[in-house]
């Protein structure tokens, strides 16, 4: 990913304004950036054939107010208002494909780890963003590790809100990983069992047939898991999506994949070294990832395609 300062973006929505980038700023005593009090999404932009449309948006947002239930985080803003917000921020940048990230956190008004009276800030950012893993990655694939860091259980957070401060446990492990030689990490739940990657569902091809953890194995509920679910359903195959898998049907996969909406569906070559399958795409992901790009290229699926 490039960095802002290479980007041609100059403007964020900030609490009901449009602001310039580079005043978009908060207090230093922000209650979020002591503890993490803050829930976000990441959602794409796809330059269809049709102009510029927000990928599931819908679906986003829905998990985005969800998401704030936990933590009781009070979103003034109306989904209407966020889209309206959305819309708007996209079409003054220009962008085409592009990355939004809406957030929601905890502002500035006490420090004791209680928010007490602390607002509900919202903010939405919209960037270019290309391949979340690399430029190859898509075809040649990625090789990752099992990383030492586990995933937390629901029952200590939740894990089907997408909340800001849990993912140090995501940049803990893909940091290790990268520091290891590899691409990516996967990360293993308390039980030892497979849960996703640090910003990934993950899924397994096996005899032709797929199978993906559970949400009982303390993963997000993926936008994009769920899209790979649906057209891969449609086209014959047999989904598995609430199995356990353990560390060792990694190696013996015949294929494996990564998605996301930063990372949307990208091949697993090898994992600890050890070679995935042939060790390139297989014919499941690569179907699979064709059909994926299809779709978000013609967008011609009304419900999941929100027009800018």
């Amino acid at each position: 990913m490039p960095s802002f300062s290479e980007m041609d973006v100059d403007t964020i929505w900030m609490d009901g304004e449009f602001v310039d980038w580079e005043d978009a700023q908060v207090h230093v005593l922000t209650h979020a950036l002591h503890y993490g009090s803050g829930i976000f999404e990441g959602v794409r932009v796809y330059d269809t054939d049709n102009g510029p449309a927000i990928f599931r948006w819908d679906d986003h947002l829905q998990r985005f107010y969800e998401s704030a239930k936990p933590y009781d985080l009070d979103i003034e803003f109306t989904p209407d208002e966020l889209t309206d917000a959305t819309v708007e921020l996209i079409q003054r940048q220009d962008l085409g494909s592009c990355y939004i990230r809406p957030l929601a956190y905890y502002g500035y008004e006490s420090l004791g780890v209680s928010p007490g009276d602390c607002p509900t800030d919202v903010a939405i950012a919209a960037w270019p963003w290309g391949a979340y893993l690399g430029d190859d990655a898509l075809e040649n694939g990625v090789d990752v590790m099992v990383s030492t860091w586990r995933k937390h259980a629901s029952s200590q957070i939740p894990t089907n809100a997408k909340t800001t401060g849990l993912y140090v446990n995501s940049m803990l492990a893909g940091e290790e990983a990268r520091r290891n030689g590899f691409t990516e990490a996967i990360v293993l739940n308390k039980e030892g069992n497979v849960a996703e990657g640090p910003g990934e569902n993950i899924f397994l091809v096996r005899d032709g047939e797929l199978f993906t953890p559970g949400l009982s194995e303390s993963i997000l509920d993926g936008i994009t898991r769920d899209t790979v679910i649906t057209l891969a359903e449609e086209r014959g195959y047999t989904v598995h999506d609430d199995v356990s898998i353990s560390r060792g049907e990694l190696h013996t996969a015949d294929e494996l994949f990564f998605t996301g909406s930063a990372a949307e569906v990208t091949p697993i070559k090898q994992v600890d070294n050890v070679e995935i399958g042939s060790g390139t795409r297989g014919p499941v992901t690569e179907e699979l990832q064709t059909a994926f790009f299809d779709l978000v290229e013609a967008g011609d699926r009304e419900e999941w395609f929100h027009y800018v």
